[in-house]
């Protein structure tokens, strides 16, 4: 059965007064005739609940999905208004269709991950500045007038600035501002090599530490001095073949310890 709307004023010139029809909603058990009065209730205040995805178009979203968002909420707000409790229905639904969008853009929109404390940060500081910028001439106001008018400290501010940059993300094929087709991929390093380094010598150390002291002196003068074979012989008093003999038995055994000490763990 269609709700008919009455004569009186609405805030909503294009929605009916469905006080009577949500008063009869209550009383109907569940069934077709239920489902199809909740259908039409949403169809008629579904024009407020647009309205209010307008208004926050220009984020990031398409304006399609938010009015999906919104009337997602709208179906909420009309599955729990209970009007025993002598609220009006727009009373109950703006801020539930609101809260709705705003989860939405909580999330799913961002980029980076960010703690729902500097999210609300964040929102405070972007009103803020908003507001502010209308009373210094579109000057961008300072850290410290911000802190002033949210009532935050600075430190706090200065942290809702920050994730201000986190909603969204520039691609790695971005060009940088100030260059030449200088991409912000390019400006990104590649995996170090000296690191691995840095580990296989605090794992050989104490095994170096067990070889006789000519041994440690051969493997010195081979790899940190960077001498030859036939220079280390000569430096020794040895053959050139008595230290290739000795640096594979050295390489052999730290060999083994390291396998040793691997398969231990």
């Amino acid at each position: 059965m269609p709700v008919t709307g009455s004569t009186k004023p609405h805030p909503h010139d294009d929605a009916p007064d469905t006080g009577a029809a949500f008063e009869r909603l209550a009383r109907l058990p569940d069934g077709p005739e239920r489902q199809a009065l909740r259908d039409e209730l949403v169809r008629l205040w579904l024009p407020m609940a647009e309205r209010i995805a307008v208004r926050f178009r220009g984020r990031g979203e398409a304006l399609e999905d938010l009015y999906q968002v919104a009337a997602l909420g709208l179906v909420k707000a009309v599955d729990h208004y209970d009007p025993e409790r002598g609220r009006a229905f727009e009373a109950y639904a703006v801020p539930t269709i609101t809260g709705e969008i705003k989860r939405h853009f909580r999330d799913h929109m961002w980029t980076l991950h960010v703690p729902r404390r500097v999210q609300d940060l964040r929102n405070r500081v972007r009103a803020a500045a908003k507001e502010l910028a209308q009373s210094t001439s579109g000057r961008a106001p300072t850290v410290a007038e911000i802190a002033v008018h949210t009532g935050l400290s600075e430190d706090e501010v200065r942290t809702g600035m920050e994730a201000l940059e986190c909603f969204s993300a520039l691609s790695l094929d971005a060009e940088v501002a100030g260059t030449d087709g200088y991409a912000l991929g390019d400006s990104l390093g590649g995996p170090d090599p000296g690191f691995d380094l840095v580990v296989d010598r605090a794992a050989v150390k104490p095994c170096l530490a067990t070889l006789p002291e000519r041994e440690r002196t051969i493997l010195y003068l081979r790899f940190f001095r960077g001498m030859t074979q036939s220079r280390i012989a000569e430096q020794l008093g040895i053959s050139q073949m008595h230290v290739s003999r000795l640096l594979s038995g050295c390489f052999d055994r730290l060999r083994e310890e390291l396998l040793t000490e691997t398969r231990a763990r």
